[in-house]
């Protein structure tokens, strides 16, 4: 019983890490809320059934590579270059030193800078970098949904 409170416990840190992971680039927020599943498979006071199981490594796998792609392709869909994504990675890093708001606005300001940098227009610059900042937001959607179902079949197997 003393495991089992501790893995629970653990997963209920797991989830939470895995909500601020949505939002903050170096937690992935979608793998972590799944690792919680994983722990309460491993009580004795809840079961995990296959179908759940693999269902939800595959969401958060599938979120994951995701992430990776939708703000690129926000960039690309809006008239970026390959400078303006370069531009919007940097964004991430440097908004990562600056806090939340660093990292929410860090990937506008980087898309734009590369743009800007590379000699492209300025309203072409600005659309690219609105792009980026509308993949970042669409993936910080998309991990919060994943990161929500998990969590919702966590505490469902766990309390039902």
């Amino acid at each position: 019983m003393g495991l089992d409170i501790l893995l629970i416990i653990s997963g209920i840190v797991l989830l939470l890490m895995g909500f601020a992971g949505c939002f903050l680039p170096v937690l992935p927020g979608p793998p972590l809320a799944f690792a919680a599943l994983v722990l309460l498979h491993f009580t004795s006071v809840a079961d995990v059934s296959p179908g759940v199981f693999w269902t939800m490594a595959s969401v958060a796998v599938a979120v994951t590579l995701l992430d990776y792609v939708v703000p690129v392709w926000g960039t690309r869909k809006y008239g970026g270059t390959k400078a303006g994504g370069r531009g919007a990675i940097a964004g991430v890093i440097v908004g990562l030193f600056l806090g939340p708001p660093g990292i929410i606005v860090g990937p506008f300001f980087g898309a734009l800078a590369g743009e800007l940098i590379a000699g492209a227009k300025s309203d072409q610059a600005f659309r690219a970098a609105f792009g980026s900042f509308m993949g970042f937001l669409l993936g910080v959607g998309l991990k919060l949904i994943a990161t929500m179902l998990i969590a919702f079949y966590f505490f469902k197997i766990w309390l039902w």
